[in-house]
């Protein structure tokens, strides 16, 4: 049976993620522990744990990228919250029969070599929630 395990993480959507490292890390101490490009989500990424979970900036690669386009619309802020789950194939499939997933409702490769989905903010009380199983290789 799936299951959601824990809140993992808050992304933010950022024009330039040195800046915004530079802010989280001067202003409130934090400090990025890993930066990554996901090129399946269009997103540079730099990483900021914060107790169980993490921060995630996300800086778009290009204007065409959801997070580019994230931007143009609503500016900097934060752009999802993602919880971990178990049985990530099992749960997109009956969450894509309510018409709740984005997209085809096929996990897509994620950070730190999760797999990912997303449901859309119109199922979920307006927030935009990724989904992501932990413990898959990032594919080459």
């Amino acid at each position: 049976m799936p299951r959601v395990k824990k809140i993992d993480h808050v992304g933010i959507a950022v024009r330039d993620a040195e800046a915004a490292v530079r802010f989280y890390e001067e202003a409130l101490g934090l400090a990025a522990d890993h930066y990554e490009t996901v090129p399946a989500q269009g997103v540079k990424v730099a990483f900021l744990p914060l107790g169980e979970a993490t921060l995630e900036l996300l800086e778009p690669t290009g204007p065409d990228t959801p997070v580019g386009k994230y931007l143009d619309k609503r500016g900097e802020g934060i752009h999802h919250i993602c919880l971990e789950v178990e049985g990530l194939d099992e749960l997109l499939g009956e969450l894509s029969a309510r018409g709740a997933v984005i997209g085809s409702g096929a996990a897509a490769p994620g950070a730190h070599g999760s797999r990912v989905g997303f449901l859309h903010p119109k199922a979920t009380g307006g927030v935009l929630v990724e989904l992501a199983e932990k413990g898959h290789e990032p594919e080459t």
